[in-house]
């Protein structure tokens, strides 16, 4: 079982197999809505921590998803670019949205652990 990590913005990095994916959390994903859209980076982007990375659109809103670690841009989920709907049904399996190096490894450990987002939430965050 892959090892969740958690931003303060509600996404998430997790290493599958040899690759780390990155995606929205289930509250993001609820607070959003019935998502409809999701824009991408293109492969090979770089991004710093706290950077908008893709906009996602729903019924209720648009929202920035931001790179919760450097990272760069190894693949993107083209099944979530096809049934969007994805991010709400499994937002941290079938739905995630990137596959990523990291550029800091080292910035994991300034996330969340599932224990520590779960409480944190918990508080309205």
């Amino acid at each position: 079982m892959p090892e969740f990590r958690f931003s303060k913005t509600h996404e998430w990095i997790a290493k599958f197999d040899d690759k780390y994916r990155i995606g929205i959390s289930d509250y993001a994903q609820s607070q959003l809505g019935d998502i409809t859209f999701v824009e991408f980076p293109g492969v090979g982007a770089k991004f710093s921590k706290g950077d908008s990375i893709a906009t996602i659109e729903s019924v209720k809103a648009v929202g920035e998803y931001y790179a919760p670690v450097g990272i760069e841009v190894i693949g993107v989920n083209r099944v979530v670019e096809d049934q969007p709907e994805l991010l709400n049904s499994d937002p941290s399996g079938k739905g995630y949205i990137l596959e990523v190096a990291l550029l800091d490894e080292s910035q994991l450990a300034e996330l969340m652990d599932s224990t520590a987002y779960e409480a944190w939430d918990k508080d309205g965050h």
